[in-house]
């Protein structure tokens, strides 16, 4: 949870109860609130549920959200409404021989992961933080390092039950409402309030990863690498230098793995259904702008790319260590100063892709503006979401830090996106025009449509 809604927690927890309708809720007037980027900040009245029934009871212009990590203003509902579903997170129901879960939209990933790897079971996809509700990856339909093999989250999901604006509830899957199913799948909270999720979870034997790493020197080697069957693995990611150019542009450290079997692990002492969570670090405080420079960033990146790339034979982690690297840092969000940062992520079709890539890397390098975190994956095929994101191709996502004249920038970048058949991720957006959304998302009219009529 960010800075700005850990106060906003600790704050509404000491007002009392107030009756609104008929829904008893805890209430916080006017609130600064943003998402995990801390930009932009809003104010809003928040709305906090302590029962599922009380959804149905919700009235005026509101959006639910849930732990607040998406990056840029998704959740965020100016001078109106926000249902805070941080409450609403019961485990329902579990068929340990199918590995079907049931689940309020409240419930978060690090929960569930909890409960079940030890018994045996693991997300078909997880995005890159486990702190994170279902609801949440649902709207989003979030993606992973598997997708070129698995999809998205929204490719397991069995059944949604959805709040509509009049208050009824209404269940839907792929085959049953389906409209509706696909257009929540992706649609960002907009087509009502998740209340229920039912996920199909997929069986692993350990909680440890077989990692395989493969370092490039230059954009094209880590397209290869990527692209490449008898390197690829299960989960495969790349973190990529951003701030390199000419002949190693786009260097990079290729990070392929899979779930350890038994027989792949030698240790026999270890507890292999369970990992040692030890206490991470933390950012105590919003650092000043000026630490992430090009400079810092540069030395940075040289040193992580030297690190890694002398992992040049396989190892074991566990799950933790490799899907949530960032998990083990409290409010690294804090890096990035009181401005705040955009992570602004693409996708561009995979005949496009190589000469997209080129360019728009290249144009960021001549910007000289600095991302220690960028990540490029590939997305395998496109799924039936609506507004879902992701199409076959390559991604890359890049955390930048505001600052004066980044936003013209990423008009231009957008420009570039759109030329070679993209989109940017809603996910991550904290300010793409209106007319560039609806160039990007061709079944925005259909969405509508599915809107218009729940």
């Amino acid at each position: 949870m960010n800075k700005l809604t850990s106060e906003v927690g600790t704050e509404y927890r000491q007002k009392q109860s107030i009756l609104w309708g008929r829904m008893v809720l805890n209430i916080k007037p006017k609130s600064p609130l943003a998402g995990w980027g801390n930009y932009p900040i809003s104010s809003a009245d928040l709305f906090r549920p302590e029962r599922s029934h009380q959804l149905s009871q919700t009235q005026g212009c509101i959006i639910p959200r849930g732990l607040g990590r998406s990056y840029g203003d998704a959740a965020l509902n100016a001078d109106h409404q926000v249902l805070l579903m941080e409450r609403l997170r019961c485990m329902l129901d579990f068929d340990e021989k199918t590995g079907i879960l049931r689940a309020d939209a409240g419930v978060t990933f690090e929960e569930i992961l909890d409960v079940f790897v030890p018994r045996g079971w693991f997300f078909p996809v997880t995005p890159g933080t486990k702190y994170v509700t279902l609801g949440g990856c649902v709207a989003c339909d979030v993606h992973g390092k598997n997708h070129h093999w698995s999809g998205t989250l929204g490719a397991h999901i069995k059944e949604l039950e959805v709040v509509l604006a009049d208050g009824s509830r209404r269940r839907c899957t792929p085959k049953t409402d389906e409209n509706l199913f696909w257009a929540t799948i992706g649609g960002m909270g907009l087509t009502g309030i998740i209340s229920e999720v039912t996920v199909q979870l997929i069986p692993i034997e350990t909680a440890y990863m077989i990692v395989q790493h493969h370092s490039t020197n230059d954009l094209d080697t880590t397209l290869d690498t990527l692209g490449n069957s008898e390197k690829d693995d299960k989960y495969s990611v790349a973190w990529i230098d951003c701030l390199t150019s000419g002949g190693r542009m786009g260097r990079s450290i290729v990070m392929n793995g899979h779930h350890a079997q038994p027989g792949e692990i030698s240790s026999k002492s270890k507890d292999l259904s369970h990992i040692s969570k030890k206490g991470g670090r933390s950012i105590p405080f919003d650092l000043p702008s000026w630490v992430l420079n090009s400079l810092t960033v540069k030395a940075f990146n040289a040193f992580y790319y030297k690190w890694q790339s002398r992992k040049n034979y396989p190892f074991i982690v566990d799950y933790d260590h490799y899907f949530y690297p960032l998990d083990s840092i409290s409010h690294w969000n804090r890096l990035y100063g009181k401005r705040g940062f955009v992570q602004y992520q693409f996708v561009v079709p995979g005949e496009n892709s190589r000469e997209a890539l080129k360019v728009i890397l290249g144009k960021f390098v001549q910007s000289k503006r600095a991302s220690f975190l960028a990540v490029l994956k590939r997305f395998g095929q496109e799924g039936k979401g609506m507004l879902s994101f992701p199409r076959e191709g390559y991604t890359l996502a890049l955390d930048l830090p505001v600052s004066d004249g980044l936003f013209p920038l990423l008009d231009e970048i957008d420009e570039l996106v759109l030329k070679y058949g993209g989109r940017v991720y809603l996910a991550k957006d904290a300010r793409m025009k209106p007319e560039t959304f609806r160039a990007m998302y061709p079944r925005y009219p259909e969405w509508r449509r599915v809107k218009a009529a729940v």
